[in-house]
């Protein structure tokens, strides 16, 4: 197998810079580019799902498609979206506490 160059890369790149320049006051996320998945760029949003919510509308990304997990014994909530955006792919993942007291699911869709 051929290692990749960064150009393999150019696409969620490309993507992570029209983003930078489209929505500089939304939260800053967390970036992930992989040579694993040399077209995907993961937006991860850490202790807020105000902040995962703020880049799912941004993203035009409909509330139903939104996927809610459960991780760490039922003490993490993760929330997580995908899009194509400039012609890459982008996965949306947001993490936040379960508060203390409230009952945690497995695997639920969010929305209608």
């Amino acid at each position: 197998m051929t290692a990749l160059t960064l150009a393999d890369l150019k696409g969620p790149l490309q993507a992570l810079r029209l983003l930078a320049a489209d929505f500089p006051c939304l939260p800053a996320p967390c970036p992930s580019v992989s040579t694993v998945f040399p077209d995907l760029l993961e937006l991860s949003l850490h202790d807020d799902f105000a902040a995962f919510e703020a880049w799912r509308d941004a993203l035009n990304i409909a509330p139903e498609t939104v996927v809610h997990r459960v991780q760490s014994n039922g003490h993490t909530g993760v929330l997580k979206a995908a899009t194509v955006y400039a012609g890459a792919r982008v996965e949306l993942v947001g993490y936040s506490p379960v508060p203390a007291g409230e009952p945690a699911t497995v695997a639920v869709a969010v929305g209608p």
